[in-house]
């Protein structure tokens, strides 16, 4: 298993949290994502994977849900 930690900025409630985690999760081999969400502000994401994840999935998918990787 590997853990990617990202910074979301953009979301700010629950909705925007579903919106990323369901992008995030849709991602081959993407076991779990978990959000702190800081309302307003940069929030930390945390991926768990099978595999090392590409960075570029992972901007694309954030991007997808209609916010930006810090």
């Amino acid at each position: 298993m590997t853990t990617t930690t990202i910074t979301v900025t953009g979301m700010t409630c629950g909705h925007c949290e579903a919106a990323v985690k369901e992008e995030l999760g849709a991602l081959e081999g993407v076991t779990d994502v978990a959000v702190d969400l800081n309302a307003g502000g940069d929030s930390p994401v945390t991926i768990t994977s099978a595999d090392a994840l590409d960075d570029a999935a992972i901007r694309a998918a954030v991007d997808e849900a209609g916010y930006e990787v810090k």
